[in-house]
């Protein structure tokens, strides 16, 4: 096996450094942080499948993962992050892909395809950066093109609250958004604008239909 493909099948193997932070959150969001899922045993369909979520706090990745109990998930982050050669190291064993947010990244896009072609859930947030309200309207272009090109089921998740110590917080996993219509008719600037927009709609519905609440 040549060195590019002895990498790629390091990255898809399981990582227990994944379980041990899992676990460790796991504890956390039981009890300091709770995290109550809606609709979680839609995550417990076959994978592949893109999981994408609103994004308001930096631990959102890490609840999203431990939603999906049976498998390990990866990961898009900001490139920023693996700057440091040991952070560059653990995101990897994290199942972390880097990415550039503002700009077209096909290397991130092709290991993107890669791992969703290799079975693997990819946990994404539209956005690209974090927001105070639930809202889902400034998408980044590369998670339609992903989600046409991978042919995969996107399945959305909705944090209804900001993670916060002691205050409960909860996530209302949807139904999956629909696109095979928009792969036929073929991935281009326009299938992937409708693709945000059935993303926009998706989550205006669900704010709508899951509104903040104020329990602790």
């Amino acid at each position: 096996m040549d060195e590019k493909r002895q990498e790629e099948a390091d990255y898809l193997k399981d990582s227990a450094l994944y379980e041990v932070v899992r676990a460790l959150a796991t504890a956390v969001f039981r009890t300091l942080m709770p995290v109550v899922f809606h609709g979680r045993e839609k995550l417990d369909r076959e994978a592949p499948y893109l999981l994408i979520a609103n994004h308001r706090h930096a631990l959102d990745p890490v609840a999203m993962a431990m939603g999906v109990r049976k498998r390990q998930v990866a990961f898009l982050a900001k490139k920023e992050l693996g700057k440091n050669p040991l952070m560059a190291a653990i995101l990897k064993k994290l199942h972390c892909i880097l990415v550039d947010r503002h700009h077209t990244d096909m290397e991130a896009m092709r290991a993107c395809v890669k791992t969703i072609r290799a079975g693997r859930i990819l946990v994404i947030f539209p956005e690209g950066t974090r927001h105070h309200e639930g809202q889902m309207e400034q998408i980044e272009n590369g998670t339609a093109l992903l989600a046409l090109r991978s042919r995969c089921p996107v399945i959305p998740v909705y944090i209804a609250q900001k993670l916060r110590l002691f205050h409960r917080t909860h996530l209302y996993v949807g139904d999956p958004i629909p696109c095979q219509d928009l792969i036929s008719a073929g991935i281009n600037a326009e299938t992937c604008e409708k693709m945000n927009d059935r993303m926009r709609e998706t989550y205006r519905e669900m704010i709508r239909k899951f509104p903040e609440k104020g329990e602790s």
